[in-house]
């Protein structure tokens, strides 16, 4: 494994006072709506003219405009770092040191590449654009100014993940993507199985984190953790490989304690949490680090190793690869643009950009590529085979992200970095359009998302078709859109990769297999997207029986244990062959009572709420502009993949794609490839085309027009077991509920057992004991001690009483006592001898 050929050099970095304005405005939105909100719509919202629209108007503006704004911010950075040098493209800003420990310094400062600035475009922008469907789908939400409030606080949280110029910047960007995460998904949470949900992602992403921050601690330990001193040298600022680095004092400020840091050649070398550093320490040989890193082990493992699979386990959490993709098909228990968010533009993409950022760590260690490319590989081909059996037109598009998260790791993990990213973009187009195009037909449904009760709405809704359209075609893989040329790419360099190891052994078939199962992911794709596509579109509307809630038939595993399992039972039993008309009942609270509040719980709109018949419609000019925009997105972005071999055969041009030469300065390490001949080059191309053209046909023979429902249903029936298993999501949930959640809560139940019963008595009877002495101590204290000392005070009372006598004032009385008391001497005197 090598990084460019060319030499490498430390990031020249050019200074600018504005990067923080970034994410400065979503932040401000999120404030303003959060505090200001809910007092805009009340205030504006009892003047009856206005109807609470005003209000509304001005928490949109206000959240919208703050995206716009971070947006074309992002576009004057992109023009200031284009007009730089290829090797020069970094624009940072530091605010403050944050704190400094020893020579470590790390501050509060941002920072813009070609690979952060690509993530800050599609952020801000395909942001943006979601923030304006929003307008038209959330419209008759109540707590407007709160879905508003969260959507700009998600934003802020991915653009402290993507322009973090460190480690703990990413850090508190990465866990800001769960919070906000887990609001949006929760956002009708008064829904006991939207609040479950939202909980779930928040949990599940947690095991994640906790793999990703001991990956951090384990690089940072092998950064400087494991150096020897040299002879003699107790304080060793002349660097060399196996210098002593934390034997010398920090400074009493950043700058102190940074000018204190050892240097090889002006590069600053050891424990850092800045990327840059990082980088510019590992990639260039002189330093040793990359040396040491290599060498070094932690029980008989590879270092690079273990950083690496768990760095990708924080990774598999943001980015729902098995076994850790079980919460995002729950996401979609929040609002479709949330949905849209999450799946397009923000969360689920941190993973891909964390390995991509960490591309010069990564390549050291082939073992961890090709577990980063395994788990890609088989979390495509899952999720894909889930897609074929679901009918709520959301969960289809939920999977269909799991699989094409897979895609992207395919990419990062064999080596191809800049295919991953790019399929990243041309996801986040084509996604996006997808989970908006969704969102458009549930809303002129009214509220339907059971693809069963659609059908025919071409007619009905022929822009919100055609951007529906467009997206299928790039996410099928057909060469008229962005999807094939990224996914292409990331194919044939899966199947020339023969570097890959496991186990830290190299397996040479490796990216062959990898290879073969994403193709027959790639066909599962266009077959469950054209599947979707027809049961919407084609045929006639079949939704004018009333709605049909979701639940009802798809047993999406918000709940678990018992009640999911007795609950797969029944659902079975109305999905024979005869009909689909017997369905239990709905497992959500009517709509009224569940959504009726009106701050603090839902509104009457949403994804699944609210039963309204009649014809579907077009949705708002809001909702269809911005599928437009993105249906456009998801074509223009194909020149940005032109392959080599075409530019070469239609061009007579050798030079790299637009996007990879874009990332090169970023995504410098460099993998050995194999290399095939234009005949097979031709030919693998090809076989995409063929495996989108398998999948469209298939669909389209059986879902199209709805002409073979009855061979569909004979064909399940035959099929009924696999069906089912498939169907039931490989029953990974009641996998989770058996292996995890249940031992899980029983070991809570026993520790509770164990605090109440073992560990409470076991107080309680010293605190009863403790309370026996305190009596006793009390008793002797009261009776004895205290009696004892009152005896004597008494005493001594009653003796002084009596001699008080003795005082009356009279002085014939006291010569008399004189007098007795001289007879008493004279006696004593007589009697003594």
């Amino acid at each position: 494994m090598e990084h460019a050929a060319s030499e490498l050099v430390p990031v020249a970095v050019t200074r600018v006072s504005y990067l923080w304005l970034i994410p400065l405005f979503p932040m401000v939105g999120a404030i303003i709506n959060s505090v200001l909100g809910f007092r805009l719509q009340r205030l504006f919202g009892e003047r009856p003219e206005m109807k609470g629209g005003r209000g509304k108007q001005l928490v949109h503006a206000i959240a919208v405009t703050m995206m716009a704004l971070a947006f074309a911010t992002a576009c004057y950075a992109f023009v200031q770092l284009r007009a730089l040098p290829a090797e020069g493209r970094f624009l940072q800003q530091t605010l403050w040191n944050m704190f400094s420990a020893g020579r470590l310094t790390v501050d509060l400062a941002f920072a813009l590449d070609p690979l952060s600035m690509m993530m800050v475009l599609i952020i801000t922008g395909i942001g943006t654009l979601i923030h304006v469907f929003s307008i038209g789908y959330m419209a008759e939400e109540p707590a407007y100014w709160r879905f508003f409030a969260y959507l700009n606080l998600f934003v802020f949280a991915m653009l402290l993940l993507v322009m973090g110029d460190n480690f703990a910047v990413m850090f508190f960007g990465w866990e800001g993507v769960g919070l906000a995460s887990y609001l949006l998904i929760a956002f009708w949470y008064t829904d006991p199985e939207k609040a479950k949900a939202g909980m779930k992602a928040f949990v599940v992403n947690r095991f994640g984190d906790f793999g990703f921050i001991i990956g951090l601690m384990l690089l940072f330990w092998g950064l400087g953790g494991a150096w020897e001193a040299r002879p003699g040298l107790v304080r060793n600022l002349n660097y060399l490989p196996n210098a002593e680095l934390h034997t010398a004092a920090g400074g009493p400020n950043a700058a102190t304690a940074d000018a204190l840091a050892p240097r090889v050649d002006g590069i600053k070398v050891g424990p850092t949490m800045n990327f840059r550093e990082l980088r510019d320490q590992v990639v260039i040989e002189a330093t040793g680090v990359k040396e040491h890193l290599a060498s070094s082990t932690v029980w008989g493992i590879s270092l690079l190793t273990l950083i690496g699979m768990l760095l990708f386990v924080g990774a598999m959490g943001k980015s729902a690869q098995l076994p850790l993709y079980v919460w995002l098909p729950d996401a979609m228990a929040g609002p479709t643009p949330v949905s849209a968010l999450i799946h397009a533009a923000t969360m689920v993409t941190a993973g891909v950009y964390m390995v991509a950022r960490l591309n010069f760590l990564f390549v050291m260690s082939p073992s961890a590529m090709g577990w980063v490319a395994l788990i890609g590989a088989l979390t495509a081909l899952f999720a894909a085979s889930i897609g074929f059996f679901q009918y709520d037109i959301k969960k289809v598009l939920a999977y269909s992200t799991v699989s094409q998260l897979g895609f992207m790791f395919i990419g990062v993990g064999t080596g191809a970095y800049w295919a991953g990213v790019y399929h990243l973009m041309t996801h986040a187009f084509f996604k996006a359009t997808l989970f908006l195009g969704s969102g458009s037909v549930i809303l002129g449904c009214h509220h339907e998302q059971d693809m069963r009760k659609m059908g025919g709405l071409k007619k009905y809704m022929p822009i919100t078709r055609w951007t529906y359209l467009i997206a299928t075609i790039a996410i099928a893989g057909f060469p008229i859109a962005n999807g094939f040329y990224s996914k292409d790419e990331i194919l044939w360099k899966a199947f020339t990769s023969h570097h890959l190891a496991l186990f830290g052994h190299p397996v040479p078939w490796l990216g062959p297999f990898i290879y073969v199962v994403g193709l027959v992911a790639a066909t599962g794709t266009s077959f469950y997207m054209y599947r979707s596509y027809y049961m919407t579109f084609t045929g006639e509307y079949r939704g004018h029986g009333g709605h049909h809630h979701d639940a009802a038939e798809d047993l999406h595993a918000v709940t678990t244990g018992k009640k999911a399992t007795d609950g797969l039972k029944a659902k079975l039993a109305g999905h024979g062959a005869a009909s689909h008309a017997a369905h239990p009942a709905p497992a959500h609270p009517a709509p009224a009572a569940a959504h009726g509040a009106h701050d603090e719980g839902h509104g009457g709109h949403g994804d699944a709420h609210g039963h309204h018949g009649g014809t579907p419609h077009e949705s708002p000019w809001q909702i269809t502009l911005v599928l437009s925009v993105l249906a456009a997105g998801s074509v223009l972005t194909l020149f940005l993949g032109i392959p080599v071999l075409w530019q070469h055969t239609f061009f007579h041009a050798d030079t790299a794609p637009a996007l990879e030469h874009w990332l090169e300065p970023v995504l410098l390490a460099q993998v050995p490839f194999g290399h095939g001949t234009t005949a097979m080059e031709w030919l693998f191309q090809g076989l995409g085309v063929a495996a989108a053209t398998i999948g469209f046909v298939a669909a389209r023979a059986v879902y199209k027009d709805n002409r073979n429902e009855a061979a569909l249903k004979a064909m399940i029936e035959r099929w009924k077991g696999v069906w089912t298993v498939v169907y039931n999501k490989y029953y990974l949930d009641e996998l989770y509920e058996l292996v995890v959640l249940g031992p899980s809560r029983r070991l809570a139940g026993a520790l509770s057992w164990f605090d109440g019963g073992i560990l409470d008595a076991a107080v309680n009877g010293v605190g009863y004991l403790t309370k026996a002495f305190a009596a006793l101590d009390g008793a002797i204290d009261r009776y004895l001690v205290d009696g004892t000392v009152n005896l004597v005070a008494d005493g001594i009372m009653g003796s002084g009483r009596a001699l008080r006598l003795v005082q009356t004032g009279r002085i014939s009385t006291y010569l008399y006592g004189a007098l007795g008391g001289a007879l008493v001497v004279v006696l004593i005197n007589f009697l003594l001898p």
